[in-house]
């Protein structure tokens, strides 16, 4: 661990208190809401370096993995993982696996797809997060580290995430969890798969995930929201971020309201899988989660939505650092180990 590392772990463990002392003197509150000290403290010290907007995708992704270290967790007691490759559209598709050792095998395996507005991370990125999923649900959960854009724009990591899926279904069996179905979730662009993957599902009249687990999830790129006004110059992700984000993923002459780039384009969202829906307050993309969830809701979709008003975007990453972020993560997984519960008796068809 280098030694900014340390002193930054050193001083995320004083008060919350000394936190905002450090970083400004008073706590941060916009739209009512009041940022984790902790956050602050991070939002504070991200003020020192050039905005993602300034890099290239390259620099970028390097500059996300070198920060993201930092801060990570670590893994779960009694979960191990495995990497490997599967088939994909184009290539083969690394992969990760995570198996915890006291297995439910009631529970689906859980398709995972990370952040990063299909421009960066990988597997390394909800690593903890993805042991701490198989830990808490007590099912096998596949990270998927799909193809990112600009060298790969839409619809490439969408369709290596769908790969994954179709994958889990076909071979869940062999690691314990129930044959021929799984459950899909991601976080931020992640989310985004994950949505468009449960209705791409219906459309097709294939097998349904057994649950969508949709975290910060980017439902709609194209229309603002007003949160994207009130939280846009909010760490880690402004609108200016995003910005630099959808014009690398999104190739030239797109509709964005094409349902497969903006799930939350698509107008009948009836008879799709439960859906947990988790959000953050300090997140240009709180509004458009919340009315996800509010819609699926309205078609009589089973849904659980949260917003965890004190934390920003990208926050299953941030687990090490913020202990808030820790509980908010666990209290996720526990949503998830409950639904699959409920829905064990009653498998997606």
């Amino acid at each position: 661990m280098s030694l900014q590392a340390t002193i930054a772990r050193t001083l995320l463990k004083l008060p919350g208190s000394w936190l905002v002392r450090l970083s400004g003197g008073k706590p941060v509150e916009i739209g009512g809401r009041r940022l984790d000290p902790h956050f602050q403290f991070l939002a504070h010290g991200a003020q020192k370096q050039p905005p993602m907007s300034s890099l290239s995708a390259q620099e970028g992704r390097a500059a996300s993995a070198a920060g993201l270290a930092m801060f990570a967790a670590k893994p779960e007691p009694a979960v191990g993982w495995e990497d490997f490759t599967i088939p994909g559209p184009a290539a083969e598709i690394p992969v990760r696996l995570y198996r915890p050792e006291a297995q439910d095998p009631s529970a689906p395996m859980m398709v995972f797809c990370h952040f990063g507005g299909g421009v960066i991370g990988d597997l390394e990125t909800c690593h903890a997060f993805c042991t701490m999923l198989a830990g808490i649900v007590r099912a096998p959960v596949l990270s998927v580290d799909y193809r990112l854009a600009p060298e790969h724009p839409w619809p490439a990591g969408l369709e290596d995430c769908e790969a994954a899926y179709e994958w889990a279904l076909k071979h869940a069996g062999e690691y314990g969890a129930p044959a021929g179905e799984a459950a899909i979730g991601g976080d931020s662009m992640g989310g985004n798969f994950a949505a468009i993957i449960a209705q791409e599902a219906r459309r097709q009249a294939r097998p349904k995930p057994r649950l969508q687990l949709l975290i910060y999830p980017a439902t709609d790129v194209s229309r603002a929201f007003p949160s994207r006004e009130t939280y846009g110059e909010t760490y880690p992700l402004s609108s200016e971020t995003m910005d630099w984000f959808m014009g690398h993923y999104i190739p030239e002459g797109a509709d964005r309201a094409d349902p497969r780039i903006s799930p939350g384009q698509e107008m009948d969202l009836s008879d799709l899988p439960p859906a947990i829906i988790a959000t953050a307050g300090f997140d240009p993309l709180v509004d458009e989660g919340e009315d996800y969830a509010r819609r699926l809701e309205a078609a009589g979709v089973a849904t659980v939505y949260k917003c965890y008003d004190s934390l920003a975007h990208g926050f299953t990453a941030f687990t090490g650092a913020a202990p808030a972020a820790d509980a908010a993560c666990r209290e996720i997984a526990g949503l998830v180990a409950r639904v699959c519960k409920q829905t064990s008796e009653a498998p997606a068809t």
